[in-house]
C-alpha cells in the first residue's frame, strides 16, 4: 500500500529537472501525487464498486438512511454499490484495512486505533457522521455522581468509545475502576442488549451507551439519565462516527469519495429538513436490517439525542484520543494526518455551505 506522506522538494538544479521533466512527462508528477494522496487534484477515476461498511444503529443513522432509500446510490452514478454492516469497531477495521471495504463508518476510538495501527499511512478520515447521541442511564434510586461508588456500571466493549468515555469521566470525579475502596466502580463490557438485560433485573446499576441504547435502558429499564456526554464537551459537540476511508482508494478513486461525501450532505439535509419522517424510515430499515423492530418510540426518541451531520468535530477526537490515554487504553498518539477533509470542504464550497476545521490534524499538517 503507498504511504500517504507528502513527497520532499526536489533539489536539483532547475535545468536538469526540466530535462528530467521533459523525459519523464506526466508520469513523474503522478506518481508523487498519488503518494500524497491528494483528494482533490482531479487524479484517478471513478471506481467500478465502492465497498462501504456501517453499523445497523441508530448513531450510523446517515448511513443506514443514504442507502436505503438510495441517495448514495444515486450519487455513485455508475460505481456499484455494495455494503457490509458491522457490530462492532475492530471488525469494521480489521475490514477495512484487510481490503474486504474501502469505506466504512465507525465510531472516534476504531478509527484512532487504525489510524495508529498502520502508522498514519493506510486510512484518513474524510468526514464526520454524528454527534452526540451517549448518555450514561441508571437505577432511579440513583441521584447523583457520589452515589456511584460501588455500584456496577456497564459499557458496550473494551477500549471502545463508550468504554474511554467512562472510565474518564470516572476517574475525573475521583473514582478508582476496577479496584478496592470507598469510591470504587465496577465496570464490566458487555454487549448492550445483555446490559439491557442485567438492568432490568437489577444486576447492573447503569450503563454507558450509545443510541437507541441509551434511550432503550430509560423506556424499557425504567432508568433515568444521570449524565448526557454532551455535557462533557464544549457546546455540546463531539464526534460520535466517522467516514474513514482507505488512502489506496482515496488516491486511485477521489471522484468516488466526493460522490459518496455528496450523497452523504443531501441525506442530512434530509433528516434535518423532515426529522419525523426521517425517523419512520430510519425506523423501517433498522428493522430490516437486524431482522426485528425496536420497541414503539425508540428511535424517534433516540435520533433526538444525536445530531447527524458531516463535521468530524476534530479536536473533540483529539480530546477523545487524550482521555483513552488518560485512562491507560491508548498509547500516546500522534493524531497529525488522520484527516483528508478536502473533499469534504470542496463539496460544501460548491453548495454554499459552512466549510469545517480539521483541528491541525489534516494532511496538510503532518
Amino acid at each position: 500500500m503507498k504511504s500517504s506522506r507528502k513527497v520532499g522538494v526536489l533539489t536539483v538544479p532547475v535545468i536538469a529537472a526540466l530535462a528530467i521533466a521533459s523525459l519523464s512527462g506526466c508520469s513523474r508528477r503522478a506518481d508523487a501525487a498519488d503518494k500524497s494522496a491528494p483528494a482533490t487534484s482531479g487524479a484517478g477515476t471513478a471506481a467500478s464498486q465502492l465497498r462501504l461498511g456501517y453499523f445497523p444503529n441508530v448513531t450510523h443513522a446517515v448511513p443506514v438512511l443514504g442507502v436505503a432509500d438510495g441517495e448514495f446510490a444515486k450519487e455513485l452514478g455508475k460505481t456499484k454499490l455494495t455494503t457490509q454492516t458491522f457490530n462492532a469497531g475492530p471488525a469494521a477495521t480489521e475490514a477495512l484495512l484487510g481490503g474486504s471495504v474501502d469505506a466504512v463508518y465507525l465510531g472516534p476510538n476504531p478509527a484512532i486505533n487504525a489510524f495508529a495501527k498502520t502508522g498514519g499511512k493506510d486510512v484518513r478520515i474524510v468526514a464526520g457522521g454524528a454527534s452526540g447521541g451517549a448518555a450514561l442511564v441508571v437505577k432511579p434510586g440513583i441521584h447523583s455522581v457520589s452515589q456511584l461508588a460501588g455500584k456496577t456500571i456497564a459499557s458496550p466493549q473494551l477500549a471502545n468509545t463508550q468504554d474511554v468515555a467512562l472510565k474518564y469521566f470516572l476517574k475525573q470525579e475521583g473514582f478508582t475502576v476496577n479496584k478496592s475502596g470507598a469510591k470504587n466502580v465496577s465496570v464490566v463490557a458487555q454487549d448492550n442488549s445483555q446490559s439491557l438485560q442485567l438492568f432490568r433485573q437489577g444486576r447492573i446499576d447503569g450503563a454507558w451507551l450509545p443510541e437507541p441504547w441509551a434511550t432503550r435502558l430509560v423506556k424499557q429499564g425504567g432508568g433515568k439519565v444521570l449524565v448526557d456526554e454532551k455535557s462533557r464537551w464544549p457546546k455540546g459537540r463531539f464526534v460520535t462516527t466517522n467516514l474513514l476511508v482507505s488512502t489506496k482508494f482515496l488516491a486511485e478513486h477521489p471522484q468516488t469519495v466526493r460522490a459518496l461525501v455528496a450523497g452523504q450532505i443531501k441525506t442530512v439535509q434530509r433528516i434535518k429538513q423532515d426529522p419525523s419522517g426521517s425517523a419512520k424510515q430510519l425506523d423501517a430499515a433498522l428493522t430490516k436490517l437486524n431482522g426485528k423492530a425496536l420497541p414503539a418510540g425508540v428511535t424517534a426518541a433516540a435520533l433526538k439525542n444525536l445530531t447527524p451531520g458531516w463535521n468530524p468535530y476534530a479536536a473533540s477526537l483529539q480530546g477523545t484520543a487524550e482521555h483513552a490515554e488518560s485512562v491507560g487504553l491508548l498509547k500516546k498518539t500522534d493524531l497529525k494526518g488522520i484527516y483528508d477533509l478536502s473533499i469534504l470542504n470542496s463539496v460544501l464550497k460548491s453548495q454554499d455551505l459552512q466549510t469545517v476545521s480539521d483541528a491541525g490534524l489534516g494532511q496538510e499538517s503532518k
